[in-house]
């Protein structure tokens, strides 16, 4: 049996990150994914308290749900990178998820056989 280590040091260098430009990387009020203390339960809540709203006022309601289940294995980095600059994201946070993001090498011990996988995202 063999452990992958990759996502542990990715959350481990994410943290690092976050510590160090958390003031960089904030978010609107109305997200719930992706924030400490937040998740769906907030979400679902908030949708209830303002339908629950406009049925007070007789206010017709429509909703519409999406499953963005996959959406972050899509994402475009180009235009991920230009949003961010666009927030005056700091140039060394920039290169590091450049670098990051675009060649991450898995390694995997299979019984005598030693292999390197190169893996390119997005």
């Amino acid at each position: 049996m063999h452990i992958a280590i990759s996502p542990i040091l990715s959350k481990v260098f994410e943290y690092c990150l976050l510590d160090i430009y958390s003031n960089f990387l904030t978010s609107s009020d109305v997200q719930f994914g992706f924030k400490k203390g937040l998740g769906c339960r907030n979400a679902i809540y908030r949708v209830c308290n303002i339908v629950d709203r406009f049925v007070e006022l007789k206010s017709t309601v429509n909703i519409c749900a999406l499953d963005l289940t996959k959406a972050f294995d899509k994402v475009n980095h180009h235009a991920m990178f230009m949003k961010l600059m666009k927030r005056h994201i700091p140039v060394d946070l920039l290169n590091i998820l450049e670098n990051w993001l675009s060649f991450m090498l898995v390694s995997s011990d299979l019984q005598v056989t030693h292999m390197n996988l190169k893996l390119y995202l997005g």
